[in-house]
């Protein structure tokens, strides 16, 4: 190859992109999406894409996500008739890693029970479970104490899923106690360290 052709460089070192989806749902710690998505796109390599459920929209601005968002209504534009994508399979074909940040206390409970609904619980009901799926419980201390919640965040586990623990915080309704998302920081180096395990050979 001519002197400083781009091949050469690529060839020694194969720039793998890997792929983050984000999955946001209707707790207040989804207001620090855009911060999380700002501190994920500085990990090199990282291409991240957002799937949020409709009442997650409710605690951030689209205009300060920097990535692609799909919603409900995309997966429906989508499809047209039988030979079109569905997002949903397509998501979980593109995604390396899942990250669900804030995981709510209804969307923790529809996924322990297989419930599939919206765009984001149909992509974690199609989850290709050896992927590495993250996921960061919010809600209301008084929420988090009530005994099923332990339950169902056992049973996500048993899936093979990943727990961000929950943190003690004052939460935004004033409460004091366990039941915050983890700080974010905290959830970008558990990605982190998700995708040095990940450094594996490629398989075909």
């Amino acid at each position: 190859p001519e002197p400083g052709f781009p091949a050469e460089k690529s060839s020694s070192v194969p720039q793998k992109k890997f792929c983050v989806l984000v999955g946001v749902t209707g707790s207040v710690a989804a207001l620090k999406l855009p911060l999380l998505i700002a501190e994920l796109l500085k990990i090199p390599g990282l291409e991240v894409k957002v799937v949020t459920t409709e009442r997650a929209k409710h605690f951030y601005n689209a205009q300060e996500i920097p990535v692609t968002l799909y919603s409900d209504e995309d997966e429906w534009q989508l499809w047209k008739g039988r030979s079109d994508p569905v997002l949903h399979i397509e998501l979980r074909r593109w995604a390396d890693l899942m990250l669900v940040a804030p995981l709510d206390a209804n969307t923790l409970a529809k996924l322990a029970n297989g419930i599939c609904d919206n765009l984001l619980t149909c992509v974690i009901r199609a989850w290709d479970l050896s992927k590495p799926l993250l996921f960061c419980p919010a809600m209301n201390t008084a929420m988090w104490e009530h005994p099923i919640t332990a339950r169902q965040v056992e049973q996500l586990k048993g899936f093979g899923y990943t727990e961000i623990p929950c943190v003690v915080k004052k939460l935004v309704c004033g409460d004091e106690g366990r039941g915050a998302m983890a700080e974010v920081w905290t959830i970008v180096e558990s990605v982190k360290r998700m995708l040095e395990e990940q450094d594996l050979p490629t398989q075909s």
